[in-house]
């Protein structure tokens, strides 16, 4: 608006003309000013026809392609932003997990050691009871072979003592029965029979032979 005021003005100038009647010289001919707003026209229809739509196209596109950056990078943060909260969920799942995995492992800790602790303890029960059925056997057979080796003890004893022989079954097995039934009761004690048996043999065998001493000065 302010040039086409200022073209105005400049016709308005060439229009005028002095008092004596002679044109200014600073203005242009008529015909270079007519020549000059044609093409000052055309100029300017050039550039409100082309130019004007290129820059318009042109800054549409980049406010386009920043809006798209602006899109996309909103875009973007929202993806990470979701891939974060999956992460920290996928983390906390892990940790509960493990948490998990940790007591179970526990548990089963604990029922080993209960599982191995009765198994030992059912170890040791049936070796102590197979040491007592050991230790049973081996006294019973102990107190056969006791009463065999003082039965016939008993039996060589009396038969020196009394002058006659005692290997019936039945006299040497009411002599050992006694002479167990003395030793259960306390009467005799086990360690002693050997030397007490010897003894007697000894003192049976001095009264044979005095009685034989006896029998021969008579």
């Amino acid at each position: 608006m302010q040039h086409f005021t200022g073209i105005t003005q400049v016709v308005g100038l060439a229009a005028a003309e002095d008092t004596t009647g002679q044109r200014l010289p600073i203005l242009p001919l008529w015909g270079e000013l007519i020549f000059g707003l044609i093409a000052f026209a055309i100029l300017l229809w050039v550039v409100t026809k082309k130019v004007v739509p290129n820059l318009e196209k042109a800054y549409a596109e980049r406010t386009a392609a920043i809006e798209g950056g602006m899109q996309q990078a909103e875009e973007a943060q929202q993806q990470a932003q979701a891939a974060l909260e999956q992460y920290q969920a996928q983390l906390t799942e892990a940790r509960a997990e493990a948490a998990r995995i940790r007591e179970e492992a526990r548990e089963q800790g604990a029922s080993i050691v209960a599982e191995m602790r009765g198994q030992a303890q059912a170890e040791a029960t049936r070796i102590t009871e197979a040491a007592q059925k050991q230790i049973e056997a081996e006294r019973q057979q102990a107190i056969v072979s006791l009463r065999s080796e003082v039965g016939r003890l008993s039996t060589d004893l009396a038969s020196r003592i009394v002058g006659e022989s005692l290997h019936e079954e039945t006299r040497q097995k009411g002599i050992v029965d006694r002479f167990l039934a003395e030793l259960e009761a306390g009467q005799i004690q086990p360690e002693k029979v050997g030397a007490g048996a010897t003894g007697e043999n000894t003192h049976a065998q001095g009264e044979l032979d005095l009685g034989t001493a006896d029998g021969r000065d008579a």
